[in-house]
């Protein structure tokens, strides 16, 4: 196994490395997380992380980098598609698939938590204007829908961040939030938030 990595472009390693360290930051929040623990995850040294990355912070903002490139893409690709279908309609379909990876989602939450951060906070201040103006000027949306489009995107973002699917089965007033907030693709973003296991502690990273 180590000698397929070793083989292994450095891109593409780059590539396996940004995966793991979104799964880690996700699930510990940007100070819970270690450089260590993205190495486990990725089945690389330590040492081989700083090499590549310099410090955890510097990796941090790689991923929310790579994480608003692909809100940009799909959001692009939406846009481009079938104007039959409402433009506000392919772009909340688009981001709903993008909540199936919930690292994406989390560390984008844990940016935007970060606003006093000397370095974090301007990046995701900058990230989230980036989706605005993309919203308003690719897309053609007014300010107001634009207002809008984000305000449930971020209402999305906490329903999810806190875990509401982990109660739908035994809170019907959980079930008709989330059947409002997801009224399209519902089951698609259940199944890829399952609940966490009666016991079981979150990940610490």
């Amino acid at each position: 196994m180590s000698e397929t990595k070793t083989r292994m472009p450095a891109d593409e390693r780059r590539e396996l490395i940004l995966d793991a360290a979104t799964a880690v930051f996700g699930d510990a929040g940007y100070y819970g997380a270690t450089t260590d623990a993205v190495a486990r995850a990725a089945g690389v040294s330590q040492p081989y992380v700083v090499r590549m990355f310099g410090t955890k912070e510097q990796l941090f903002l790689d991923v929310l980098g790579r994480g608003l490139e692909r809100i940009f893409a799909a959001f692009r690709e939406a846009i481009a598609g079938d104007p039959e279908v409402p433009l506000e309609r392919r772009l909340g379909l688009a981001y709903f698939a993008l909540t199936a990876d919930r690292g994406i989602l989390l560390c984008l939450m844990h940016a935007f938590a970060l606003g006093a951060d000397a370095v974090i906070g301007p990046a995701a201040r900058c990230g989230f204007l980036d989706v605005y103006r993309l919203l308003r000027d690719e897309a053609g949306m007014t300010p107001e829908q634009a207002n809008g489009f984000l305000a449930g995107g971020m209402l999305a973002n906490v329903v999810l961040g806190v875990r509401m699917f982990d109660d739908f089965d035994t809170d019907p007033d959980v079930r008709e939030l989330m059947t409002s907030v997801f009224p399209e693709k519902l089951d698609l973003v259940r199944a890829s938030h399952p609940p966490v296991r009666s016991g079981a502690p979150p990940r610490a990273g």
